[in-house]
């Protein structure tokens, strides 16, 4: 009994095991540096199972502190498919931070040491990255003071070496201000820039970050999404705990699921057909992130119920093939297709959809006995 024991418990461990997000602790040779540096990689849940999926990258500055906050949370939202699953990397700068974000005093730009780490990043760590584990071509940088200004220095490449920035309560050169706004105005490239401090941050850092939210939001640019927060309360550490969470949601609000939220205030009120909708989001999905996710049954019902509420009949057959196509073994595109049929005059199709789908798998409140009633309500109504 106990060896039974034993056993069971060991395949449980192993099975949680395969679920929880991998931690890696390893070291980049850099011949710019020429030194090596200590990295922290969190991989995504599965990723050794999932062989054909890419993930983003999370690149975290100051990983000493900041890689357990973002990757905690990376795997939390990731896990409730608020945002993708992505690949954590953080690099250890316990005792060069100083020099690695080192900027000339007369031109305001990275110089000696910040110019080595400034290339190293960008030519020798994120190929490394790209060489080891599969990489989309979405990454998004986190930094915090020194390192939250050091970050802002990779929007003035062509093309920006990151989609993404999170700049926690930032300790800005003295042109900061002035450069990003202007580049911000006039980028041509999809930018995400997230800005944080808190009321109980460091008096100057809490000033200046204030006066650069009122320049970023005179940025009238499509291409770029701004996000701001000031933190009632938050000092200089903790407004990072609350800033990471809010960051993340707002750079992959188009990731998540149709919300309730959505569904009233988006869905219903579309002058465009709903089915175009569902296929731009996951085309902004794929142009975003480089990831081609199947749509989710979540995405599909809410879509399909928002056309039959406002009786976009064309719509919902669209939705339903696409359903059909995506999940075939399953019962969702044969209810919606089914539904088509009824409301476009068509009932003999109907009975025969919603009759030939018993064998199918059943999805979400859509039953083999919701079917199998609906074909019947049909066969007592026209005698099929």
């Amino acid at each position: 009994m106990r060896k039974v024991f034993l056993l069971l418990l060991f395949t449980i461990l192993c099975a949680n095991f395969s679920v929880i997000a991998q931690t890696i602790y390893t070291e980049i040779a850099s011949s710019i540096l020429t030194e090596s540096r200590k990295l922290k990689i969190q991989l995504p849940r599965n990723y050794e199972t999932n062989t054909d999926k890419k993930y983003p990258i999370v690149l975290t500055l100051d990983g000493d502190y900041l890689f357990e906050p973002v990757a905690g949370n990376v795997d939390y939202f990731s896990y409730w498919e608020d945002m993708p699953e992505a690949i954590v990397v953080g690099i250890m700068q316990d005792k060069s931070r100083f020099d690695d974000t080192f900027y000339d005093e007369t031109n305001y730009l990275p110089a000696e040491k910040g110019a080595d780490f400034f290339e190293f990043i960008g030519l020798e760590l994120i190929p490394f990255l790209d060489k080891e584990y599969r990489t989309a071509k979405f990454i998004v940088a986190v930094g915090h003071d020194f390192t939250a200004n050091f970050i802002n220095y990779y929007l003035f490449k062509s093309p920006p070496l990151f989609n993404g920035y999170i700049v926690l309560s930032p300790d800005l050169d003295p042109k900061m201000n002035e450069r990003l706004t202007e580049k911000l105005s006039t980028t041509e490239y999809k930018t995400f820039y997230y800005l944080a401090t808190g009321t109980n941050d460091i008096k100057s850092l809490h000033k200046s970050a204030k006066e650069l939210n009122v320049s970023l939001k005179t940025v009238d640019n499509k291409k770029v999404k701004y996000y701001f927060d000031d933190f009632e309360g938050a000092t200089h550490y903790s407004l990072v705990a609350r800033g990471i969470p809010n960051a993340l949601e707002n750079i992959f609000s188009v990731y998540r699921p149709i919300s309730k939220q959505e569904f009233n205030d988006v869905l219903m009120k579309l002058e465009t057909p709903v089915s175009e909708y569902l296929i731009e989001k996951y085309k902004t999905i794929e142009d975003l992130f480089g990831l081609q996710n199947p749509i989710r049954t979540n995405d599909f019902i809410a879509t399909a119920t928002a056309s039959e509420k406002k009786e976009e009949w064309k719509s919902l057959e669209e939705i339903a093939k696409m359903a059909k196509k995506q999940y075939p073994n399953t019962l969702l595109g044969d209810y919606y297709l089914g539904r088509f049929y009824e409301e476009t005059g068509d009932p003999k199709k109907a009975f025969k959809t919603y009759q030939g789908a018993y064998n199918k798998t059943e999805v979400d409140f859509i039953t083999i006995d919701l079917m199998m009633e609906k074909a019947e309500r049909l066969k007592a109504d026209f005698g099929y």
